[in-house]
């Protein structure tokens, strides 16, 4: 039966059902990597370009940790990442958890939905490894 609160149709992420160690685990892997078999097999452009993106992203994170970037041009290529991740998101993992976090029910994702869900995602990201960077002294704010 479908939620009549649910703003779209109920969607199984692959990883639905096993044991909660693996489910965990398979939700960390489903946070941090936005590609997915059956999103290259229908975009492979998107797909192949969002790889390279996501390769230059981690360099430039890379780079402010070695001190050779500012904390500007960090901020740019995560932006620019997070802009990115969501079409491939939306080809490859086109759904987002409903409900609180420790549940199990996901739905599909609208632009909007995925819009608000790769922002606040990788806001977090983003300030953990600036916080990182700083307290290590690599980054001077």
């Amino acid at each position: 039966m479908i939620d009549p609160r649910s703003m779209t149709e109920p969607v199984t992420p692959p990883y639905a059902g096993g044991g909660a160690l693996a489910r965990i685990g398979a939700e960390i892997w489903d946070h941090l990597w936005p590609w997915s078999r059956s999103g290259f097999q229908r975009q492979r452009a998107i797909q192949a370009a969002g790889l390279a993106l996501a390769l230059a992203a981690t360099v430039a994170w890379v780079l402010a940790a070695m001190g050779n970037l500012t904390p500007g041009a960090i901020i740019g290529w995560w932006f620019g990442w997070s802009v990115f991740e969501v079409v491939v998101r939306l080809g490859s993992k086109p759904y987002v958890k409903e409900g609180p976090w420790w549940g199990q029910r996901y739905r599909k994702a609208s632009p909007m939905d995925m819009i608000c869900y790769v922002g606040f995602k990788n806001l977090l990201i983003g300030a953990t490894l600036f916080l990182v960077l700083k307290s290590l002294g690599f980054i001077q704010l």
